[in-house]
C-alpha cells in the first residue's frame, strides 16, 4: 500500500501541476506564447543541470559498475516495445493506424520516471542516476525517428539534435566523476546547477499543461473508441506484459524498475507537435495523451505495486 501511495502521489503532483499549466493558458495570466519561452529554459538548461548535478552528487563507478549497460537495457526495452506496438496496432482504425502506433512507442521516458523515482526513494537517490544513464539516447532517437511513422516523409538526421545539451551534461559529468574531479568543483558552482535543475518538473508540466489548453481548443472529431483501445494497450497491457518479461528474465531490481515504470508511463508530451510537422492527425493524438495522462493516475500506482510484489525492494 505505501508503494501505491507514494506514487500516486508522485504522478498526482504531475498532474496536479499541469493542472495549474492548463489555468494559466486557460485564464491568459500568461500569453500563449510565453510557453515558446520556456520550453527551452526547461529543455535546455534546467534539465541538463539537474542531470549533470545527479551524476556529479550521486554517481560512483564502485559502487555501479555495470553502469555502461543501462542504455543496453534501454535499447533492449525499445526493441521490445517496437515489436509490440507493431503487434498491437492492427486493432485501430487503419486511417489513424499511424497516429496509434507513434504514440504507442514513444513513452514520457524522461519526466514521468523522475517524479515517480523522485518519490519512491528521494531526490538524491541514485535511482535517478539510473534513469538518466538509461534513457541518454532517447532524446536523439526521438528526435531522429519519428517521421518513419507517416508515409512520404523526407527521411533526415539531425546531427544537431543527436548533440543534445541532455546528453552533452551526461558525458561530463561521467567523465568528471571517472577522473575523480568532481571534488574540486567549488560547492558553489554545483549548488547552481542544483537550483536550475530543481526548476525542470514544475516548468515541464506548466509547459504541458498549458499546451494540452492549446491542443485541446482544435482537437476536433472525438475518437473515443480509439482512445480506448489505446488506453487499454498502453496504460494496461504494455506494463503487464513487460511485468511477465521481468519475472522471466529476472533482471537487477533497478532495471526490472526502469523497464516497468517506462512501459506504464504515458507518451511522450510532444508526439502532437511532430505528428503535426509529419503531415498526420495532430487531434487523434492529443485525445491519446491526454486520456493516457488521466487514466495514468490510476494505472501507475497499481503497476507498481504489482511490480513490487513480485521484486521486493
Amino acid at each position: 500500500m505505501d508503494l501505491f501511495i507514494s506514487t500516486f502521489e508522485s504522478v498526482a503532483v504531475l498532474l496536479g501541476i499541469g493542472i495549474i499549466g492548463f489555468w494559466i493558458i486557460r485564464k491568459k495570466v500568461l500569453p500563449e506564447t510565453t510557453l515558446g519561452f520556456l520550453s527551452p529554459l526547461a529543455l535546455e538548461i534546467a534539465l541538463p543541470s539537474l542531470v549533470f548535478v545527479r551524476i556529479l552528487t550521486d554517481f560512483s563507478p564502485s559502487l555501479l559498475p555495470d553502469w555502461w549497460t543501462l542504455p543496453i537495457w534501454w535499447l533492449i526495452f525499445m526493441g521490445i516495445s517496437a515489436v509490440l506496438t507493431y503487434t498491437f496496432s492492427f486493432i485501430s482504425l487503419s486511417e489513424t493506424r499511424n497516429e496509434f502506433r507513434i504514440s504507442l512507442f514513444y513513452q514520457n521516458a524522461i519526466f514521468f520516471p523522475l517524479a515517480i523515482l523522485s518519490g519512491m526513494f528521494g531526490d538524491e537517490s541514485i535511482y535517478l542516476v539510473y534513469l538518466f544513464l538509461f534513457t541518454i539516447f532517447y532524446p536523439a532517437f526521438f528526435f531522429n525517428t519519428y517521421f518513419y511513422f507517416f508515409k512520404n516523409q523526407k527521411v533526415t538526421i539531425n546531427l544537431r539534435r543527436i548533440s543534445n545539451n541532455v546528453l552533452i551534461a551526461t558525458i561530463i559529468g561521467l567523465f568528471l566523476v571517472m577522473v575523480d574531479f568532481q571534488m574540486y568543483i567549488p560547492s558553489f558552482i554545483v549548488q547552481i546547477f542544483a537550483l536550475l535543475g530543481a526548476m525542470t518538473l514544475p516548468l515541464i508540466m506548466l509547459i504541458i499543461g498549458g499546451n494540452i489548453h492549446i491542443d485541446f481548443q482544435r482537437k476536433g472529431k472525438l475518437y473515443l473508441g480509439e482512445i480506448i483501445k489505446f488506453i487499454l494497450i498502453k496504460n494496461i497491457v504494455f506494463p503487464l506484459i513487460f511485468l511477465c518479461l521481468m519475472i522471466v528474465i529476472r533482471p537487477a531490481f533497478h532495471i526490472a524498475l526502469l523497464f516497468i515504470i517506462q512501459a506504464a508511463v504515458p507518451p511522450i508530451t510532444s508526439v502532437p507537435i511532430f505528428t503535426k510537422r509529419a503531415g498526420g492527425n495532430q487531434g487523434i493524438v492529443n485525445q491519446f495523451v491526454v486520456a493516457s495522462f488521466i487514466i495514468s493516475l490510476i494505472t501507475i500506482p497499481i503497476m507498481v505495486s504489482v511490480f513490487g510484489y513480485f521484486f521486493p525492494n
